[in-house]
């Protein structure tokens, strides 16, 4: 029943406008704590399971990790997930060696030529070069596609070089419906992945019970158990009014390869 500010229902950014409920991305100021502090009280969008909705959860749940380890969320991720897996590119906000490296991102202008997106309201493009205090578990982080790949190898694997960071029953119960018989789409929804169905495998070509995700920059993933495929393409542009259909050609032109591959000569 949580929704989303900046992105959410009309309803949702009203309520969480008021509140100054900030949505992680762009906003380095304040705390994890004060936010879903605040959060609590105020109304819910639906009653929890009537219907999918994306929200803020996430962020809840980063708080929930706060708590229970005693440390804030930046410092429980490199030292759990990030050093463990040798994901030396991953921050909620950049150190400043690694500033200069920070990706361009770009935007449409109005004949929809592309062009640098300096700041979009609030919103900065160069956001993670703040030194910020606000460790968003829903969309803070930057990061390589190096590194996000080491991460979705760990769980199409169930470790990575030796390292065994979540047990096999947990990504089985990340990558599986957890929805019931609500839709997310035509897809269903894990623990942080949307996970295809038999008709979202008609649709998109990936393979029944892959997950994905994407960003709102201009990311896209997914992991394919069946195939044993780790896939990941990332641009840098918002709003990009091409996304969903190079999005859809990627995919289309992985799993062609495969065929391809398994086609006797």
């Amino acid at each position: 029943g949580l929704g989303y500010p900046v992105i959410g229902s009309k309803e949702a950014r009203a309520i969480y406008a008021r509140a100054h409920i900030p949505s992680g991305v762009g906003t380095p100021g304040g705390t994890l704590a004060a936010a879903v502090d605040a959060l609590g009280p105020l109304p819910l969008m639906h009653q929890p399971g009537e219907r999918f909705t994306y929200g803020l959860g996430v962020d809840v749940l980063g708080r929930l990790i706060e708590v229970l380890s005693g440390q804030p969320l930046d410092q429980y991720l490199r030292t759990r997930i990030f050093e463990p897996l040798g994901m030396r590119d991953t921050y909620f906000y950049l150190p400043a060696a690694a500033r200069p490296r920070l990706a361009t991102l770009y935007t449409e202008d109005a004949a929809k030529k592309t062009v640098p997106l300096v700041a979009m309201g609030n919103l900065r493009a160069d956001y993670p070069n703040a030194n910020g205090t606000y460790f968003s578990g829903g969309g803070g982080l930057s990061s390589t596609i190096d590194d996000y790949a080491v991460f979705l190898q760990m769980l199409l694997n169930g470790e990575y070089r030796g390292r065994r960071l979540l047990q096999p029953e947990t990504v089985a119960l990340m990558t599986q419906n957890q929805i019931g018989a609500v839709d997310q789409g035509v897809n269903k929804f894990g623990l942080g992945f949307s996970v295809i169905t038999a008709k979202g495998a008609a649709e998109t070509g990936l393979s029944e019970g892959s997950y994905e995700w994407g960003g709102i920059f201009g990311t896209t993933y997914w992991v394919d158990p069946k195939e044993k495929i780790v896939a990941l393409l990332y641009t840098q542009k918002y709003p990009n009014t091409t996304a969903a259909d190079l999005s859809a050609k990627f995919k289309r032109m992985v799993y062609e390869a495969i065929l391809k591959r398994n086609v006797p000569q």
